[in-house]
């Protein structure tokens, strides 16, 4: 769509065109004109936008914090649920997993060789050695945000401790790589090189995913791939990264029972750590963790 300079800017921000996003536009057309592949404008959030959606964010990271204060040996992954539930609820938000696609619970609490998506229950009960993934995602006032930590029950083994702090490594570099105008791509790239360096590999069969007006937007963000490809990381976008990193091989298979629980084909340990980031003018804000 042609827009005047005086004409209201397409981003919903209610500022002049040529005050808000025309220098951006013409920035990017010529990256596309470079080869490059360049966002479509329903990746890009407004400052109002990125308002509320830090507002949701807050809440997501309070629920994990809230976690982690109660997680032990002989909880049940369900209790665990009823803490993000309760916690949520009671600060005035929704628990995106619930409902979302079928989805049973509040929150994915995945154990071990459990990869993602594990559904909490009165069953599953924490273990000293035990390492679990608990992935929160928030919604309030319409808008979404999303993270996840490992938790290490008691004393765990060398080489269960040594998986889940390369994986957090994978994220933390992968983050410091995120600066405008650089194509996506350099984070799978980031994650690949880290994990494999370590003889782990990447789950390829998920990856991080834009986020904010809705639960899974535009950009899938890939944890594995080269540099170079990919779509532009401009200011204004809004994506997780969450690298599931595997202790054997890359391949797994999802509960038939559930139809939501992935497990690591091998029966190997994997671990997953989760954050929402905001790409700005200079680098990046991280909004979850």
């Amino acid at each position: 769509m042609l827009l005047g300079r005086n004409s209201k800017c397409w981003c919903g921000s209610g500022e002049k065109y040529k005050k808000c996003h025309m220098e951006f536009d013409e920035k990017l057309k010529e990256y596309a004109k470079a080869g490059y592949q360049v966002p479509t404008r329903d990746m890009i959030k407004n400052e109002e936008q990125i308002a509320k959606i830090k507002e949701s964010a807050k809440i997501n990271t309070a629920v994990l914090d809230e976690v982690s204060k109660h997680i032990k040996a002989g909880m049940t992954t369900d209790e665990i649920n009823t803490i993000v539930h309760d916690f949520t609820v009671k600060h005035g938000a929704i628990p995106a997993p619930l409902g979302y696609g079928g989805f049973p619970k509040s929150v994915c609490t995945s154990i071990n060789d459990q990869i993602c998506h594990g559904i909490p229950s009165e069953d599953d009960v924490l273990k000293e050695g035990d390492i679990v993934n608990v992935d929160v995602s928030t919604i309030l006032d319409g808008y979404y945000s999303d993270a996840s930590r490992m938790f290490m029950i008691g004393e765990v083994s060398e080489e269960a401790k040594r998986l889940v702090d390369v994986t957090k490594e994978c994220l933390e570099m992968a983050i410091a790589k995120v600066k405008p105008w650089t194509p996506l791509g350099v984070i799978g790239a980031t994650i690949q090189e880290h994990a494999h360096k370590n003889g782990y590999t990447v789950v390829r069969d998920f990856g991080g995913h834009g986020i904010g007006l809705e639960f899974h937007e535009d950009p899938f963000v890939f944890h594995y791939g080269n540099a170079d490809e990919g779509v532009l990381m401009v200011p204004g976008m809004t994506f997780t990264i969450e690298p599931m990193i595997n202790q054997g091989g890359y391949e797994l298979y999802i509960d038939q029972d559930n139809e939501w629980t992935s497990y690591t084909e091998d029966g190997k340990l994997s671990a997953q750590w989760e954050h929402m980031i905001l790409v700005t003018e200079d680098g990046c804000e991280i909004l979850t963790y």
